[in-house]
């Protein structure tokens, strides 16, 4: 028989053994498994990443690769003046610039509109800026009923734009414009322009901090008049601003789609190819939405 001495140290073995179990559950040895567990996780993530960077790369290296083929003489006979946003990557510029030219078009002028332009907070100085050169510049014909950022693109198309294909001379009126800009840290030039340019290539930049204040208004706006005075004008962003950002508002304005041109994506090879495509469907009269989540498709087609 069993002594109950005997039957106390065996109920005091299981407690203990089960007061063991609880502090190894819930202390360093629990995590044994766990971090196993988690370090198979880690480097499944890290390889499925590795994939998609190398998946990225090979897609820009096949773009790149195949860009002289797809935009040969696309652009051919054509000028073109880039305008930067606040924000917009350098880099991104550049490459837009090397893409023309691959197209057989000419880079006339590039531009970088300083942030007071794009501020709805500084909207009293572009308006009164606007009004000013509007009345001073009697061949501007620029509409009495024009919005503040209408009218202010329309200025500044003007200034750098044209709507004879080959490009225009900067004449009188174009250099007032330009060195307005200029006075009132409105607008930079990024190299030196030899001539106004018929097609125009916007760049978006960083998002505005809330897409509730009007920034959208003052792109639409600006982009708007631009194309105005200008044989065609293609506004490109990234595939986050056209996902839930600045440009997919943009793609909900009526004015602004009748007129404008939008890609997406142009932090990639293919969206960079896409905007220079764009621009050459914009000579055809061929208008849209382009790129990854573009209405009218990845590309203009015909």
């Amino acid at each position: 028989m069993i002594s109950f001495r005997h039957h106390l140290v065996s109920l005091v073995a299981v407690f203990l053994a089960l007061a063991v179990g609880v502090v190894l559950g819930g202390g360093p040895l629990s995590e044994v498994g766990r971090t196993t567990d988690d370090a198979a996780e880690t480097s499944a993530a890290k390889k499925q990443d590795a994939t998609a960077t190398a998946a990225d790369g090979f897609a820009d290296d096949y773009v790149t690769a195949t860009a002289p083929s797809t935009l040969a003489q696309t652009l051919k006979g054509e000028s073109v003046v880039l305008v930067t946003m606040p924000g917009a990557d350098p880099e991104v510029a550049k490459q837009l610039g090397t893409l023309v030219d691959t197209a057989g078009g000419e880079v006339v002028g590039q531009y970088a509109a300083a942030p007071g332009l794009v501020d709805p907070g500084e909207k009293s100085l572009v308006d009164t800026l606007g009004s000013q050169l509007a009345t001073s510049l009697k061949d501007a014909n620029i509409p009495a009923d024009a919005t503040t950022y209408v009218r202010m693109g329309r200025l500044l198309g003007l200034g750098l734009a044209t709507r004879t294909p080959g490009g225009s001379a900067i004449d009188d009126r174009a250099t007032s414009i330009l060195e307005s800009l200029k006075g009132a840290e409105l607008l930079t030039s990024t190299a030196a322009p030899t001539k106004r340019g018929a097609l125009v290539l916007v760049v978006m930049g960083e998002e505005p901090s809330d897409l509730e204040a009007g920034g959208d208004v003052v792109m639409a706006g600006l982009a708007t008049g631009l194309a105005q005075v200008s044989q065609g004008v293609v506004v490109a962003g990234s595939t986050g601003s056209a996902a839930d950002g600045e440009l997919a508002q943009l793609r909900e304005d009526e004015t602004l789609t009748a007129a404008v041109s939008t890609t997406d994506s142009v932090q990639t090879g293919a969206g960079q190819v896409t905007a220079v495509l764009a621009l050459s469907a914009v000579t055809d009269g061929t208008i849209g939405a382009f790129g990854a989540s573009g209405a009218d498709g990845p590309v203009p087609v015909g």
